[in-house]
């Protein structure tokens, strides 16, 4: 918005018009808008209207009465959001013409990151944000939600592959470890035609719900490259061939190193990894490591909590275990170990100590009730004849499994040239920002669910939708970290994330009537809101 003065010649007279005037962009031009003529306006009156469209400070002399805020929308975090996203080419990678389709699916992803919500929701917040305005539709006017949000979903998802195979070859290089997990998301409602939603494990702790399973991929720092919407009742280790297989088949990735957890890299899928040309980086289970043990392989004086031992597996010629110890994690373990053995040893003395008289398999099937509630039966010794019940404690099976409290060990088949043990454990360490994205997908950062669509092609189109906001958010949160870093912690903390969002918002476009005269303004950034649009390279 801008104010320009015309002028005019008439004879031998010189007219000046003045108008309040805005440029808009129509198919990929430039063009220009008249919003208000002030002609009639004192001069110093328009002196003082043209400080305020460039948000100078001003005191508008002896029109206090006359001026009315008549409009208030949200502008800066939108716009923020939206520049970052621009910055990142987010919007060449959804599609590289300028067609309005394009604007509106940045439109949702900002709107995920700032908003959240319905697509529904945020189409009704055309006359309270910016957003739509800033993705070219015209000013109080409410997109049409199946046009413009509906309709592009469809068209963004048949983009997904294109779309991650440019991020994967731009994060994803010949060498580097790739992170990988899954995670479940519940649903509500009905999905009788569904292929994808059904009941399957829980990871929630929402039981009596049907679900979707979601995996997820990221390079070394957690930065979202691919994701994948399974069905309900797929488990982990079952996912990993096919994504090893769209890395290599349809991404062109080779040579790179594939982490999991322990409950997905099992033997047989990292038989499968290592046919694709990949390497892998994982934990072994308790049992796995119980064997190892058993072989001689490893030994309980190896663990320590300081320093990481390294050992070569003399079966699996190029397998190296990296064997450690977490102090605090072993402390815990032991408490709780404690703690159920105490609950169980109660619930079983309440048998042994009852006067009801049971015939002993009455009492066996009670006895085996109470050790598989909370599964710590393999330390009981116990017995029940003539209706009697004795049990004890097994202390050596105990102090057998204590010796390995908070033991853990990460298994590789990376050359020791390429990854030293600092950098194996290190990298497998790193699978924790997985979960940190699956956190922020599935919480109110940018609310995952509730899923609001039925059809399995608009529920995959939602979750690509979070994983691209996702990536924005990543970014942002990166270029926050001077900010993150030097602010204090505890009850003086002040930075958190949905903090700067609410700061940013306050950013608005204020619709005024001065006199007979209506301009729009834009809210000065204060010192906090300057630093933040610094830190993320924005310009308002």
């Amino acid at each position: 918005m801008y104010v320009e003065t015309i002028k005019s010649k008439r004879g031998n007279k010189i007219y000046l018009t003045t108008l309040i005037r805005e440029s808009y962009r129509q198919g990929g031009k430039v063009k220009h808008r008249t919003l208000s003529n002030i002609s009639k306006l004192p001069q110093n009156l328009i002196d003082q209207i043209k400080n305020i469209i460039r948000n100078k400070e001003v005191c508008i002399q002896g029109c206090s009465q006359q001026i009315q805020i008549q409009e208030s929308r949200e502008y800066g975090a939108s716009y923020a959001v939206w520049c970052v996203a621009k910055s990142l080419g987010l919007d060449d990678l959804i599609y590289s013409r300028r067609e309005q389709w394009r604007n509106d699916a940045m439109a949702m992803i900002v709107g995920r990151v700032v908003y959240q919500g319905s697509k529904l929701s945020l189409t009704n917040l055309y006359a309270d944000s910016a957003l739509w305005e800033i993705a070219g539709h015209n000013p109080g006017t409410r997109p049409d939600v199946d046009k413009h949000c509906y309709e592009v979903m469809d068209r963004l998802l048949k983009r997904q592959e294109s779309i991650e195979k440019a991020l994967v070859q731009r994060h994803i290089k010949r060498g580097v470890i790739l992170l990988y997990d899954i995670t479940s998301s519940y649903m509500e409602g009905e999905y009788e035609n569904s292929e994808l939603v059904t009941f399957g494990k829980d990871r929630d702790g929402k039981r009596g719900h049907e679900q979707i399973v979601i995996g997820l991929m990221t390079d070394i720092e957690g930065r979202p490259v691919s994701i994948k919407v399974f069905k309900g009742n797929t488990s982990d280790q079952t996912t990993v061939l096919g994504q090893v297989q769209r890395l290599c088949n349809k991404f062109g990735v080779r040579e790179v190193i594939f982490a999991g957890d322990r409950g997905m890299l099992t033997p047989k899928r990292i038989s499968e990894v290592n046919e694709a040309g990949f390497r892998t980086l994982t934990a072994l289970t308790h049992p796995q490591i119980m064997k190892l043990l058993e072989r001689k392989v490893i030994q309980i004086g190896l663990f320590d909590d300081k320093n990481i031992a390294e050992v070569y597996d003399p079966e699996e010629p190029g397998v190296r275990y990296m064997l450690c110890r977490n102090p605090i994690v072993m402390e815990e373990e032991r408490r709780t170990r404690r703690a159920l053995i105490e609950k169980t040893k109660k619930g079983l003395e309440k048998l042994r100590r009852s006067k009801r008289k049971r015939k002993s398999n009455e009492l066996s099937a009670e006895v085996g009730k109470v050790l598989g509630q909370y599964k710590v039966g393999k330390f009981f010794f116990w017995e029940v004849k003539d209706g009697k019940l004795w049990y004890e404690v097994n202390e050596g099976k105990v102090k057998e499994e204590e010796a390995i409290d908070g033991c853990y060990i990460i298994r590789t088949d990376v050359d020791k040239r390429l990854l030293d043990k600092e950098e194996v454990v290190a990298g497998y360490k790193r699978l924790m920002l997985v979960e940190r994205a699956f956190r922020n997908l599935k919480t109110v950062s940018l609310e995952i669910r509730p899923v609001y669509h039925h059809l399995d092609r608009r529920i995959e189109a939602h979750v690509f939708l979070c994983m691209l906001a996702y990536y924005v958010q990543w970014h942002m949160v990166e270029r926050l970290k001077p900010l993150f870093e030097g602010s204090e912690g505890g009850k003086k903390r002040r930075w958190s994330w949905p903090i700067i969002i609410e700061r940013l918002k306050s950013i608005r476009i204020e619709k005024c009537l001065i006199g007979d005269v209506s301009v729009e303004i834009k809210t000065r950034p204060d010192q906090e809101q300057v630093q933040l649009l610094r830190l993320l390279r924005v310009k308002l």
